[in-house]
Parts: C-alpha cells; sequence; structure tokens
C-alpha cells in the first residue's frame, strides 16, 4: 500500500499550522488505521469503504477502548480520508456520515468547586507556596496545557490588563484573560519569590543568565513537566482529594465550570487552543448530565 501518512503529517503541520502535540496524535492514530487496512488485506486507498471504517471502529470497542478515545481516532481517520479526498488520491470520500463518538460523564475527571477551592487553599506563604499557589491558579484559571505553562516567558504575561499569551507551536497565538485571585497570585510570585529563585540561580552558578521562564524551580531554573506534575500531584494528597489529580484535571474544570455557567462553545474552542469544536463535546455532556441530574433532583414532577 502506498502510505500518504508523512505527506498527510506535513500538511498538517505546514499548511493547518497544527502544534507538535497535536500532529503526533495524528500520527499515532493513523498508523493505528493504516496497519489495520494492512491486516485486512487492504492494498490500495482506493479500496477503502464505509465499512472498513465501521469495522476498524468495532475493531477498537473489541479492544475495550473508551468512548473518548475511539471518538478521536475517529476524528483523526475522517481528517485522514477527507485530505485524500481533496488531494485526488480517491475518487470518493467514504468517511462522509460515520460519526465520531465520545465518552460520558465518566470519561472526564474533573473537581467540584469546593475542591478546587480546597486545593488553592492549601500552598503556604511560603516562598515556594506563592509561586505553587500561582500556578494552580493559572492551570485553574485558564485551562492552560502543561507545555503552555512551562514554555511561557514572563513577556507573555500582561498583569496590568490581566492576560497571558499562549503562542504555542508553529506561531500559533491565542490570548486568554486572567481572573482577579490568578492576577493576584502571579503578581506576588514576580514580586516575592521568582527574584529569589532567580538569585538563588546566581550564587550557585555567577556567570549564568538571567531566564525569561515565568515558572522557575527552586534553583532558578526552568519548571519541568515532571516538576509540574509532581507539585500538582502533592497538593492534590494535602488538600485530600479522592481521586488522582493531575493537570490535565484542572484543564477538565476549567473547561465544565466555564460550560455550567454559560460559557459558549466558540469562546472555549478559542480559549482552549482546540482545532476542532467537536473536541468540546466531551465536556458539553458533562453539562447536559449535571442539568438532568439538577432537574431530577429538584423539579416536583421530574
Amino acid at each position: 500500500m502506498e502510505n500518504f501518512a508523512d505527506e498527510y503529517m506535513r500538511y498538517l503541520k505546514d499548511e493547518r499550522r497544527m502544534s507538535s502535540n497535536t500532529v503526533e496524535a495524528y500520527r499515532h492514530d493513523v498508523r493505528e488505521f493504516t496497519e489495520y487496512l494492512e491486516q485486512e488485506q487492504i492494498p490500495d486507498v482506493r479500496d477503502i469503504q464505509q465499512q472498513t471504517i465501521l469495522s476498524f471502529v468495532e475493531k477498537l470497542g473489541a479492544e475495550g477502548r473508551s468512548q473518548s478515545t475511539m471518538g478521536r481516532k475517529i476524528s483523526s481517520v475522517r481528517s485522514y480520508i477527507t485530505w485524500l479526498y481533496e488531494k485526488g488520491r480517491i475518487s470518493s470520500n467514504p468517511s462522509v456520515g460515520v460519526k465520531p463518538r465520545y465518552g460520558a460523564r465518566k470519561d472526564v475527571d474533573y473537581l467540584t468547586l469546593e475542591e478546587v477551592d480546597r486545593l488553592l487553599a492549601v500552598p503556604e506563604d511560603t516562598r515556594k507556596g506563592i509561586r505553587d499557589r500561582a500556578i494552580l491558579e493559572l492551570l485553574y484559571g485558564t485551562g492552560i496545557r502543561v507545555t503552555e505553562l512551562i514554555s511561557m516567558l514572563t513577556s507573555e504575561m500582561n498583569l496590568t490588563i490581566g492576560y497571558v499569551t499562549c503562542r504555542g507551536d508553529y506561531g500559533k497565538a491565542r490570548i486568554i484573560p486572567l481572573g482577579g485571585p490568578c492576577r493576584a497570585a502571579l503578581k506576588r510570585y514576580m514580586e516575592e519569590s521568582r527574584p529569589y529563585f532567580l538569585e538563588t540561580s546566581r550564587r550557585i552558578t555567577p556567570s549564568g543568565t538571567d531566564t525569561e521562564y515565568l515558572f522557575l524551580n527552586v534553583h532558578g531554573e526552568k519548571l519541568t513537566r515532571q516538576g509540574l506534575w509532581k507539585i500538582v500531584s502533592n497538593y492534590s494528597q494535602m488538600a485530600g482529594l479522592e481521586h488522582k489529580l493531575t493537570p490535565q484535571v484542572l484543564r477538565n474544570s476549567f473547561a465544565v465550570h466555564m460550560l455550567q455557567n454559560g460559557a459558549d462553545v466558540r469562546t472555549m474552542q478559542e480559549l482552549m487552543g482546540f482545532e476542532d469544536p467537536a473536541t468540546l463535546q466531551v465536556y458539553l455532556n458533562v453539562t447536559k448530565n449535571r442539568i438532568k441530574e439538577v432537574f431530577d433532583k429538584t423539579h416536583p414532577r421530574a
């Protein structure tokens, strides 16, 4: 089979300007679909039929994949096949009519408002605690990704007006407003903690230059992904949260709480940096489930 996957990935990167993480996710999903075609002895992309795609979906379900995972993979395959059609590699588009499936509430782990308050009350008024509160406030207050937080520069934050800029990969940028508590936490971090961490770095390496990364570890170096996960996990335990807390759970919490309070899909797509608004469906399902629960509990004739 002639493999057009590499050409498709270059298209996603160079023309669609997708982030490296997004391209890798597409690459993984398309590779799995291509391997399935080889197993089914389908030698040419022109031989792909709608039933081929549906059979691939059945295979995923039989393997016990979650609905959210299946939905993402189907979306990736549909996008790939649509590109093949638009490029003239195939004469028809067999993916038309194949619907992505998204998970129910159980697939989305998020905090309640009470749990958020408990978490944000844990950091102490030490230099490290001040930094950690700013991190937690920024994760929950903006819904940004781990990579975006640890890569953020001080120049990408404007506390006077109240926003941060997430540039992402390949120059795609989005501007996210900051709420009052988040601005206050960041301001205190910039005044009381970050200069101390920088000074610590100068004592260790006198010839070292100042870093422009916003969040630093206690040695004055750029905070790593592993370091961030450890911070979040430690405060989860200290807050006594029942489920495991990750930065993604805080991102989920941001999305769910915004939608529950009336945020529209288009705004959420921009704030969270989603290429496809359908990705928000998993969060919308949570909101719908919540509305139904409230109705069932409160309406006298429910």
